[in-house]
Parts: structure tokens; sequence; C-alpha cells
């Protein structure tokens, strides 16, 4: 399976936080035979957070790409198609971050780790 995590279960992965996660989503991240991809959206989305003093995470600024080897996790970079699905999706609110997933996972056929029911409104396949 290709599974791109939602920024809040890559956050409770990486802390260990095994209360918040279902487990459905951590085993299908703890798989091996899984392909966890994590979207730079969701690099922006904590860089963001933290510059605005609403994230202490500040073990990951900057080190990104050295945790997703890590982890053996996939980055996904934003590619031209991504910000034009996400800048067309229906409606006129909505989290640009979580836009930019939909857009992501509809373009790649990947399957969301995230609490948020928002992704099931789009018709990308969610799991948690």
């Amino acid at each position: 399976m290709k599974i791109l995590l939602d920024t809040h279960a890559l956050l409770w992965w990486l802390a260990g936080d095994a209360q918040n996660l279902s487990r459905r989503a951590r085993d299908a991240i703890g798989d091996a035979d899984n392909a966890v991809y994590v979207s730079a959206a969701s690099a922006w989305e904590i860089a963001a957070k933290q510059r605005l003093g609403r994230l202490d995470a500040a073990v990951l600024s900057g080190q990104m790409t050295k945790i997703l080897a890590q982890q053996t996790f996939i980055a996904l970079d934003i590619s031209m198609d991504h910000a034009e699905r996400a800048g067309m999706l229906p409606g006129t609110r909505g989290d640009p971050f979580d836009r930019v997933l939909i857009a992501q996972a509809q373009a790649e056929n990947l399957t969301v780790v995230s609490i948020d029911g928002v992704f099931d409104d789009y018709g990308v396949s969610r799991l948690w």
C-alpha cells in the first residue's frame, strides 16, 4: 500500500505518541511493505507553526530530510500538477495544507493516514 501521512500523523509517529494514533494507522506506518510518503506541505506546515509559536517541535527544524531518511519515508515534492489540482478543488475555504495533500493523494493514488474527515469529502482513500 502507498500511504501519505497527514502532518499530525507524522508528528505523532515521530513522537512515539501511540495514544493519539489509531492501531490501524500505527500498523500501516510501521509495515515495511508499505511505501510511506510525507509531503513537502507537511514540512511547510511544521515550519510555519514553529515560526508562529504554535508548535514546539524545534528538533524537526531543518532536519526533515534527515528524519525521513532515518524512518525510510519517501519525501513527496509538490509538483505543478499537485499545485493546480489543489487550487482547482471545490470550496472556497479550507486548510491549504490539506488541499495540497488531497491533490497529491488524488494524483498519486495514495491513501491518506489522517484522523481528519475532510479527505472523505474529496473521495480520497483515508485510513484511520
